[in-house]
């Protein structure tokens, strides 16, 4: 369940309300007590890209030309 935080408050304890944001607290900022921002955690990155990730996975039918009417469905026509 979220933490709602009024933006005096949250400004008075900003630093806590990020390392518990960190560690996966939802954090509702609210203005004059309506809802008005999120802080939340960042998503883990995806890692880093890795060449050949996708070997044997494509094969030459990949690269061979459309047909005509799957084509011109992709140009708009």
């Amino acid at each position: 369940m979220a933490l709602i935080v009024n933006v005096h408050d949250a400004k008075t304890n900003f630093s806590r309300l990020l390392e518990q944001a960190h560690a996966g607290q939802e954090i509702v900022l609210a203005k004059a007590g309506k809802p008005y921002a999120r802080l939340v955690p960042l998503a883990p990155g995806a890692g880093a890209r890795s060449p050949g990730r996708l070997a044997g996975r494509i094969d030459a039918t990949f690269f061979e030309p459309l047909p005509d009417d799957e084509l011109k469905s992709w140009q708009g026509k």
